[in-house]
């Protein structure tokens, strides 16, 4: 028995014996220094082999050998390398038999995708009768650019030759100019044709590099507000940069947000927190950058699996992200308040609502302050304790007696809990005769949450009893009854009556 041999031939294996492999091998040594110098010979040898191992098949299959009779069969279908047509300089021309084609966008004959090229070498014929009838349909209300961009979305380009045997169907019905251009040669080209072609190519040539234009533009300015916002991200809740990003509200910052968190949220989840919204927010913000610079640069990646693992990661985070928070926010489910109420005798009928501790006199330097609101917070990070403004009202007394009430506001996981959260609340004042100090804050204690709270402090006070308030109490009791009138900046009394203050003019 013959020695056999295993060859790959237009990547199909085949078993071949010694001798039909020696005149096989001859012949495509002759083949390949017939075409080795010429324009676009690698890819001509390319097909002469896919064109043989499509012969073996159909004369034995895979399975068989290939024998010296079947090499010789080939031979007189494909013919001798010395009965190839080679045009000078014009170009080689190689035909072998025809298949059936497949519709594929035509990367080698494309205006602006191809999708006419590849319908031209299907139907073997000018790409310029359907380039004609898309711009025809395109006219009537745009029926042929939705089909052309349905067709350009749906038809794969092709690239290799492989695929381009598919279009044109086995019979590589092509030229190949010096440079190894491909150059389509349709069934019915013809010079008006050929001249329409130039035309479309000519306005597809300007029509790219306008969109070009705009999408290097575009590509720009996605790349410019990813950076942007990825920075200002990361300088404000990874670097707490302090002062970097603020509103225009006075003590109102960005960068304390980060730490008001540890202070909302068990130690636990701020943690976690953190982490998932750094993700949460870098990875749209690094897409966006990175499909600017695809805009700019216009190169092709092999990474729809790197996106589809980024979509996946970015999804499970938002995932994880909403649990954590529904947790947490069950922990501000019911909302409660305590009440104490102090009585003092005075024998003045003036009273001076003065100032105790004020917020200047904090050391803490965190401040966050809600828009067009009076409410504001702040926070030490080396006591671990934040402080919270109060509200002040003023208002008669029915039974004529002078006091003081103190009303605390929390929220909790139920009504125990936030009777609990907020009776924690520390408030100070003092009384003495008739000065009465009001501290401008209350006190959450090292170790507890903020729970929403708020204290409101109202005074009680007789008909006719004269008011005087220095002036951070005064923006106190402004502040709660939301009046825009300001007092005397020297003169700050008011007079209760049975409908409330009323301010005294000087």
């Amino acid at each position: 028995m013959d020695k056999t041999i295993k060859i790959n031939l237009g990547g199909t294996l085949f078993q071949i014996d010694e001798e039909a492999y020696k005149k096989l091998r001859d012949y495509l040594q002759a083949i390949d220094r017939k075409f080795r110098n010429a324009p676009g010979g690698n890819e001509t040898i390319e097909d002469i082999e896919f064109r043989i191992a499509e012969i073996f098949q159909s004369q034995k299959g895979m399975a068989g050998i290939i024998s010296t009779d079947n090499v010789e069969a080939m031979i007189s279908v494909i013919g001798k390398p010395e009965d190839f047509d080679q045009e000078g300089t014009e170009g080689t021309s190689y035909r072998h038999g025809s298949g059936p084609r497949k519709l594929f966008r035509n990367p080698d004959d494309c205006v602006i995708g191809g999708v006419c090229g590849g319908l031209g070498a299907y139907a073997d014929t000018d790409p310029v009768w359907f380039r004609i009838l898309f711009v025809v349909f395109a006219l009537m209300a745009g029926i042929g650019f939705l089909v052309y961009l349905a067709l350009w979305i749906a038809l794969p380009s092709a690239k290799n030759s492989s695929q381009k045997r598919e279009m044109y169907g086995s019979e590589l019905n092509q030229l190949r100019s010096q440079d190894g251009e491909l150059i389509p040669r349709y069934a019915t080209t013809s010079k008006i044709g050929n001249a329409t072609n130039q035309v479309f190519r000519a306005f597809g040539r300007v029509l790219f590099i306008i969109v070009r234009v705009l999408l290097i533009i575009f590509g720009t300015c996605l790349v410019l507000t990813g950076f942007l916002a990825l920075l200002s991200f990361i300088m404000v809740f990874i670097f707490h940069y302090p002062g970097a990003f603020s509103t225009d509200i006075e003590g109102a910052n960005l960068s304390y947000l980060p730490d008001f968190l540890n202070y909302i949220v068990s130690p636990g989840a701020a943690l976690w927190i953190k982490a998932l919204l750094t993700i949460a927010v870098s990875l749209p913000l690094l897409a966006l950058i990175y499909g600017g610079v695809r805009l700019i640069f216009w190169f092709r990646a092999s990474d729809g699996y790197i996106w589809l693992a980024a979509l996946v990661l970015w999804v499970m985070t938002i995932a994880a992200l909403a649990i954590i928070l529904f947790n947490e926010g069950v922990g501000f489910a019911e909302s409660e308040k305590t009440t104490s109420v102090k009585y003092f005798n005075t024998s003045s009928d003036t009273i001076y609502i003065m100032s105790g501790r004020k917020f200047s006199d904090l050391p803490a330097e965190n401040e966050i302050s809600v828009p067009d609101e009076p409410y504001k917070i702040m926070i030490d990070d080396d006591k671990k304790e934040v402080y919270i403004r109060t509200y002040l009202n003023i208002s008669p007394d029915e039974n004529n007696l002078t006091n003081i009430k103190i009303t605390k506001l929390s929220i909790g996981r139920n009504r125990q809990d936030a009777i609990r959260n907020s009776e924690r609340l520390l408030y100070d004042f003092e009384v003495s005769g008739d000065t009465l100090r009001l501290d401008e804050f209350c006190t959450i204690p090292s170790g507890s949450r903020w729970s929403f709270d708020e204290l409101f402090v109202t005074v009680f006070a007789p008909a006719g009893t004269v008011i005087y308030m220095d002036r951070t109490i005064e923006s106190l009791f402004h502040s709660y009854d939301d009046d825009d009138f300001v007092a005397d900046p020297k003169q700050r009394f008011w007079r209760m009556t049975d409908d409330g203050l009323n301010y005294i003019e000087p």
